[in-house]
């Protein structure tokens, strides 16, 4: 397009011009009108020279003779220069427009490279985008800056849309799983109450030999019920009014509460460490959680490191194991609903714990090596208003 755009106006231009040359030098030329003055002009002299003429006037004649001949001259002359100059303005015009089309298919080649496949390779990321698969990554082209801004802000927009997916993906499958727990919490809760009443009953009235039948069924009656308590806590999100809360008393409260004497427990915390506004309970129950499942690592004998630290804007609350580690490929897997590796476990533990600080705004993090322990990381924001 760019090339017709060029050539055509071109060519009429150089045909009109062509055309317009060819009838000035015609026009200028008059080779035939000089003829005929010519052959006039001849017939007038030879009637002159038999007519009876002074010596002056016959020099008159001859000069008058002499320059008509010389006009005459140089009227085929220039007629003779003129027809060889239309081809040379021809050639010349020819060799213009081969100069334009040359022209304006390099300037064609440029703009195809700076523009039209700039333009082509953003229209096919768009498609990617839409379908929600990955931007190819490729070096820097040339071309107009323009392009790699453009380039740029799509692979932004495209991580962003790509994060978005993710996290609305996974609030839908939390809100699955929530769901799905209130509903088990509900239907195990309705047997529980009966089956601990008929337990209770059991112990006052069953003979000697069934005391141990009796106890089993009160032990795995109170497993239900602490399961159908986790299910119902991981089928609600935080409610209730929030306030502000003394993280290092927390942490040392829960922390006294919850390992055992075998296990060493050392807590450092920052001076002068600001209040965090958000949840009580669900934090309880969230470093409670955590602070079980490192003594469950420890096993026998282990030691148990909670640093608190203020980094801004957020509190960090690091608890760190010398259990046995988790594998890498359990590690990704572990703040997820139901995953579990104890024998009896719910898989829920970490789940309401990173539940519990996304409510609050924050984070929570793990690092683990296998036989080298483990590292969970809280961060709460500093008064954040809780929605």
């Amino acid at each position: 397009m760019l090339i017709l755009f060029a050539l055509v106006p071109t060519v009429a231009v150089t045909l009109v011009g062509v055309g317009t040359a060819s009838r000035a030098l015609s026009m200028l030329s008059a080779r035939s009108a000089w003829e005929r003055i010519a052959l006039s002009g001849e017939q007038a002299l030879s009637a002159t020279r038999s007519a009876p003429l002074t010596v002056e006037q016959r020099a008159a004649v001859e000069r008058h003779e002499a320059e008509l001949r010389q006009s005459v001259e140089l009227a085929r002359r220039f007629d003779f220069v003129a027809g060889r100059s239309m081809r040379l303005v021809v050639a010349g015009a020819v060799l213009v427009v081969l100069l334009v089309a040359v022209g304006a298919s390099r300037v064609a080649g440029h703009l195809s490279r700076q523009l039209s496949r700039p333009l082509d390779e953003l229209v096919g990321w768009t498609g990617l985008i839409r379908t929600g698969r990955p931007i190819p990554e490729q070096p820097e082209r040339r071309g107009a800056p323009e392009f790699e801004v453009l380039r740029t802000g799509m692979r932004t927009m495209a991580q962003e849309l790509d994060t978005g997916r993710r996290r609305a993906l996974e609030a839908e499958r939390a809100e699955a799983f929530r769901e799905s727990a209130r509903q088990f919490a509900h239907e195990l809760k309705n047997p529980l109450t009966p089956i601990r009443f008929a337990v209770d009953r059991l112990r006052r009235s069953a003979p000697d030999e069934l005391r141990d039948t009796v106890e089993v069924l009160a032990e795995e009656a109170a497993r239900l019920e602490t399961m159908a308590k986790s299910f119902a806590q991981f089928g609600r999100l935080p409610d209730g009014p929030a306030a502000d809360i003394d993280v290092s008393e927390l942490v040392t409260r829960v922390a006294r509460s919850t390992v055992p004497e075998r296990l060493t427990v050392a807590i450092t915390s920052d001076d002068a460490l600001p209040l965090v506004y958000g949840f009580h309970e669900p934090l309880v129950r969230t470093v409670t959680n955590v602070l079980m499942n490192a003594v469950d690592a420890c096993g026998a004998s282990g030691q148990i490191d909670i640093a608190l630290r203020y980094a801004v804007p957020h509190v960090t609350i690091t608890i760190r194991d010398s259990g046995c580690g988790i594998a890498p490929d359990a590690l990704a897997r572990i703040f997820d609903p139901y995953v579990t590796t104890k024998p009896g476990g719910t898989g829920l533990g970490l789940a309401i714990a990173r539940q519990t600080m996304e409510a609050h705004h924050g984070s929570i993090d793990a690092a683990s090596a296998l036989g080298h322990g483990t590292e969970i990381t809280l961060r709460l924001p500093i008064r954040e208003t809780i929605a």
